[in-house]
């Protein structure tokens, strides 16, 4: 693979993953509208009491096992409501970090695989893995990944250090990764600690902390949206990156496509181009 092919690979992974944020932001936006439509219907009927069906187990014939629950008006729409923020925001955030998390790990493996001995002399693999590979870029391959799965179980300094020394790019230098540092930290929370903060959080975050330990960590639209644009500001920091370490001709390609467009009627020639595909709930 020549450095031209790598920085067309990296690119790739780069635009993917904006690609697969942008859809999870319009997804968002049609679920936030979806829930707030059900609950407009329910609050503009007269209906006091409201009985939802819905299935909570699987029988061995492969029906589902139905149960009924009965909601006043106000607490059906009390959780439509919850749904449409705090559930929205935490399932939304958790896809995020998952893009991100694939997308790191993505261009570490690409670089690698184009520069193996990067690894260094000190990694080893079994020679059972040795044995089931069918290349030797397969036997790099399966030491990238250990080392991707040893990084994450580092802190996120350990994690940009490792970055740094096999790409090239630090990205502590790049301030919303330290946001979305807090951002991944919030995600372990929603997981694992039922929202609440621990410790763990608060060493994660450091000065982007959002609340103090034993508080519930907020999760609304704003947080949502600003969660977003951070992951977005991210990956295309780090595209602009490694364009400069291995040139990409689709990345100059598609820059010259946006210089391209033609501006709006009496914008400035200097004006700074809009963004084409806003954040959910702009």
């Amino acid at each position: 693979m020549s450095n031209a092919d790598l920085g067309n690979r990296l690119n790739g992974i780069l635009r993917a993953s904006m690609a697969s944020l942008f859809e999870q932001g319009e997804l968002a936006e049609l679920t936030y509208g979806a829930f707030n439509f059900v609950a407009a219907q329910v609050r503009a009927t007269d209906q006091p009491d409201w009985t939802v069906s819905f299935p909570v187990g699987y029988k061995p014939d492969r029906t589902t096992i139905q149960s009924e629950r009965k909601y006043t008006k106000e607490e059906l729409i009390q959780r439509y409501e919850f749904l449409a923020i705090r559930q929205l925001s935490i399932n939304e955030i958790i896809q995020f970090v998952t893009i991100v998390d694939a997308m790191l790990s993505d261009v570490l493996r690409a670089v690698v695989s184009r520069y193996p001995h990067k690894l260094g002399g000190k990694r080893t693999v079994t020679v059972q893995a040795v044995l089931e590979s069918g290349s030797l870029e397969e036997v790099h391959l399966r030491a990238t990944d250990s080392l991707i799965n040893e990084l994450s179980y580092k802190s996120p300094s350990e994690f940009a250090d490792t970055f740094e020394e096999l790409v090239g790019v630090n990205l502590l230098e790049c301030p919303s990764f330290h946001r979305y540092v807090e951002i991944k930290a919030s995600r372990d929370i929603f997981i694992h600690n039922r929202g609440i903060a621990n410790a763990v959080y608060a060493r994660k975050a450091g000065s982007h902390l959002r609340v103090q330990v034993g508080s519930v960590l907020p999760a609304d639209s704003q947080y949502l949206l600003e969660s977003y644009e951070h992951c977005l500001q991210l990956s295309e920091w780090l595209q602009k990156q490694l364009h400069m370490l291995w040139h990409s001709t689709d990345y100059e390609e598609s820059r010259k496509s946006q210089l391209a467009l033609p501006l709006p009627s009496g914008t400035p020639p200097d004006a700074p181009l809009a963004p084409s595909n806003p954040a959910p709930g702009a």
